[in-house]
């Protein structure tokens, strides 16, 4: 028997009940049929206030996070019997963050793919994390606490590795898939390449996707969602595991090489269900009574079959369900009304969840239609930023909500999966205390959503609510926040189109009298490996236990070193390898107003790597160049062109926590203005090349295609702003990687850069596509000729190989030879042997091309 303290609310109720004619009931949580039965004390007086009692469950064998909505009768008086309701706070988190708050898993995996651990000791490391993570949400009173959410890489690949979907270069020969395979599929391995890695929906997370075809055969190979399940259970906390959905599993893979990509990857439903039953029924018989499906492509533009295809899996999958609750848990956007009667109408599901952050339009949706007795998970404590809650208002959204779905059926949730915020600001100690009590991190997000869960059941904390209105009321007023000269600047940006003077054709012609680069240029993209000793400088630096001439001195060492090295492989376009910079963004934004920064506030972008994204909580302005001095420091130890290496507007948004109150393209523009300064300060400087990074430009493209035009015109205008005021003869190079292009290839044509550097090798050369299909492309370009996420070194004849392929669509005088991405997580091992080959592949080809003519 278990004693659960909590509060309970009383009713009169019409007829005399005696505590001994309490009916058993069938448990919400257990789907078990248990007896309730009240402690003796006195019954509460004939009011609203909320009384605590001692509530004694018993026949069930389950612990004490048995927690459910039950009716419990107890006899105050022949006359004036009572009904008492148990109501624990229904309250849900999608998903946590999995690195640790110190980042533990990154250390550990790396530690092991390096060797210098055992499998063991990853697995120990892990089982901490997840260990951690449970009790946390447990002792924080969180009702629905999800497993399955914790990856060693993707929770993609973790499904593919589930259904036994391993493309056959892996050689995997059957049962239970091993790190060994597992890793060789994200990474790669010194024979065969890594699956493409590409964006998250509109994140800065990565997966990666899953190569399928006819003749896959799918399989129960992996256990994982099970065993954490069962993992959590034996800690005495029962959780939700978590399951990509199958539907949305088979909309984010692709056809697998050799397979025609009309080939309809929805037509191996069939297929990866009977895999999905077998997971369900061993979640079953562990004791699951709830299992969360995630379903996140419902909220895009989807076609009438892609549609059915929801209705087809989960009608196949109800019987097997039978006897659990299923919560589809949709996230990121709000939901087409197409989409949100198929959602609704689905079988054998128990609850829904929304994003009513990124997704208010749903609001509308539930308020106009929700099928009765089904349970709504409300997601409004933002997954996404790093901004605490306004709790009154999501207290005011949930008590609309409550109206319409029940007390008992409306659950506080968060919108997405905590993945994308930062762990815990408790690691803040030095933070700014005034910006501090802005924010919440994913465990003080867990704290707010349990807060909302008590409110709504009629437990608010005042003085919680109270000290988060005052929060609020300062970030509004706060003078940090607010600075009129940035907003005129950038107000007055909106009614100018920002081109440069001449076409590019015209531009390209000077640039090259200027450069003198041969056919096939050779360049990297910025970085160049970031060594121990390297980070052991910029750490004691920044602790003050070395001088700044000291730090400069090792800096400068290290700049030369790399420019040496890029001479002797002679690379024609020359980068400085930034050892001066931590992160791409990070960098810029501790130079710029308006930022803030941690020091523990890591995010996963994909498998160990992190990032620690800067907190734009003001308007954004350049007070001093920030690169000028390191740029002009490189180009003095060689005559040959030095890039100077920025990162861009739209780049810098998508890649920051962003201010949330006001609209993200003002923010955009004004980094651009703060940008513009420091291209015309390196061109003042003699720096002839100038790269400005827009990795993430694809990345902020809104899920629904009816938002892409305004978010297009707005990003590829910041950039234009950054360059429109430099000469004929400086070029300016971008940068981007990562993401599908093909579908906004017109919009970086629009972008007007001079040369162009974009991921290709990884994902199969898709990019290509689009200049087959005839796309004219004007300026120079350099689809990359290798991955720099793998370490596996390409062979020359590889690379020369791509190369081929480039120029059977693209010009010679317009094609760049480059790498996929910045080496900055990469070995000097596996970098220079790299660099060799694509140098000596270029070589090989220029010989060729000079022969032919």
């Amino acid at each position: 028997m278990v004693f659960i303290w909590s509060s309970v609310r009383w009713a009169p109720w019409p007829d005399p009940w005696l505590l001994n004619s309490i009916q058993p009931r069938e448990c919400h949580q257990y789907g078990k049929c248990i007896r309730g039965y009240l402690g003796q004390q006195n019954c509460p007086t004939a009011d609203t206030r909320s009384h605590s009692i001692n509530a004694l469950i018993h026949s069930s064998p389950e612990p004490a996070s048995c927690l459910f909505y039950h009716l419990f009768y107890l006899q105050r008086s022949p006359s004036a019997p009572s009904v008492f309701f148990l109501r624990i706070m229904a309250s849900h988190i999608v998903g946590y963050p999995r690195m640790g708050p110190k980042r533990e898993l990154k250390f550990a995996l790396e530690s092991f793919w390096d060797g210098r651990s055992s499998a063991e000791d990853l697995l120990a490391v892990s089982a901490d994390l997840r260990a951690s993570i449970w009790k946390q949400m447990s002792h924080a009173g969180i009702k629905y606490i999800p497993s399955n959410t914790f990856s060693y890489y993707d929770q993609v690949l973790d499904t593919t590795a589930m259904l036994g979907a391993v493309p056959p270069r892996y050689d995997w020969t059957g049962g239970e898939i091993e790190f060994s395979t597992y890793f060789s599929m994200a990474r790669g391995n010194a024979s065969v390449p890594a699956m493409e890695m590409t964006k998250w929906f509109d994140t800065n997370y990565h997966y990666i996707v899953p190569e399928l075809g006819p003749d896959v055969k799918f399989s129960y190979a992996s256990h994982k969602a099970v065993n954490e399940y069962k993992e959590a259970k034996a800690l005495g906390v029962d959780t939700v595991p978590v399951l990509v959905g199958p539907v949305t599993y088979l909309l984010l893979s692709k056809p697998a090489k050799g397979v025609e990509k009309t080939f309809s990857l929805l037509s191996l439903l069939d297929k990866i269900l009977p895999v999905y039953k077998e997971v369900i029924s061993e979640l079953k018989s562990a004791g699951a009574s709830w299992i969360q499906f995630d379903e996140p492509t419902f909220v895009m533009d989807l076609e009438s079959h892609q549609l059915e295809a929801f209705t087809k899996a989960y009608a196949e999958l109800e019987s097997s369900l039978s006897g659990v609750n299923v919560l589809v848990e949709t996230y990121f956007a709000d939901l087409p009304e197409a989409a949100y009667k198929t959602l609704t109408s689905l079988s054998g599901v128990s609850g829904y969840g929304f994003d009513l952050v990124r997704g208010t339009k749903s609001l509308d949706l539930i308020k106009g239609f929700f099928p009765s007795g089904k349970y709504l998970f409300a997601g409004v404590v933002d997954g996404r930023n790093i901004w605490a809650n306004d709790l009154s208002s999501s207290l005011a959204t949930l008590q609309s909500l409550e109206s319409i779905v029940g007390k008992d059926k409306l659950v506080v949730s968060t919108s997405c999966s905590l993945l994308h915020t930062a762990v815990d600001l408790v690691n803040e100690p030095k933070f700014d205390k005034e910006i501090k009590s802005w924010l919440a991190f994913a465990a003080q997000k867990i704290v707010e959503v349990n807060a909302l869960a008590k409110a709504l059941a009629g437990e608010k904390d005042e003085e919680f609510f109270s000290a988060n209105a005052e929060a609020q009321a300062s970030r509004k007023s706060s003078p940090r926040v607010n600075n009129e000269a940035v907003q005129k600047a950038a107000a007055a940006l909106k009614g100018s189109d920002h081109r440069r003077a001449s076409n590019v054709s015209a531009r390209l012609d000077a640039q090259q009298k200027k450069l003198n680069l041969p056919i096939l240029p050779t360049t990297t993209i910025g970085s160049f490996p970031q060594t121990l000793e390297l980070r052991r400088v910029r750490r004691e630096y920044k602790a003050k236990k070395i001088s700044e001439e000291e730090y400069i001195s090792s800096i400068k060492e290290e700049i030369r070193k790399v420019v040496k090295l890029q001479e002797e492989l002679d690379i024609d376009v020359l980068v400085h390898g930034e050892p001066e910079r931590n992160d791409m963004v990070e960098y810029f934004g501790e130079q710029l107003s308006g930022f803030a920064f941690t020091a523990n506030g890591w995010v996963q972008s994909y498998g160990s790597r992190c990032v620690k994204p800067p907190i734009i909580y003001g308007d954004v302005s350049r007070p001093n160049p920030m690169t000028v001095f390191w740029s002009t420091a490189a180009q003095s130890f060689t005559k040959r062109p030095m890039k100077g290496m920025l990162t861009g507007p739209v780049t810098i948004l998508n890649w920051s926590f962003v201010r949330n109150d006001q609209p993200r393209f003002e923010t955009c523009y004004q980094i651009a203005l703060a940008i513009k300064d420091e291209v015309e300060d390196l061109e003042k400087a003699g720096i002839t090349v100038i790269q400005i990074d827009e990795a993430a430009l694809r990345e902020g493209l809104p899920l629904r295609k009816s938002e892409h035009a305004f978010y297009l015109d707005w990003a590829v205008h910041s950039f234009r702003i950054t360059n429109s005021g430099v000469q004929d003869t400086t070029q300016i190079h971008t940068h981007m990687c990562y993401s599908n292009f093909n579908d906004i290839i017109h919009s970086i044509i629009n972008m007007d850069a001079d040369v162009i550097t974009i991921e290709n090798s990884r994902s199969d050369e898709k990019l290509l596509s689009v200049f087959r299909e005839g796309v004219k492309y004007g300026a120079g370009i350099g689809p990359g000729v290798y991955d720099i996420h793998s370490p596996r070194i390409p062979s020359k004849d590889e690379i020369a190989e791509r190369i081929n392929k480039m120029l059977a669509v693209l010009e010679t005088n317009i094609l760049w030879v480059n790498p996929d991405c910045g080496l900055k997580t990469r070995k000097y091992a596996e970098v220079k042997p790299a660099l060799e080959n694509m140098v000596a592949a270029a070589k090989h080809l220029r010989a060729e091309l000079a022969s032919a003519k």
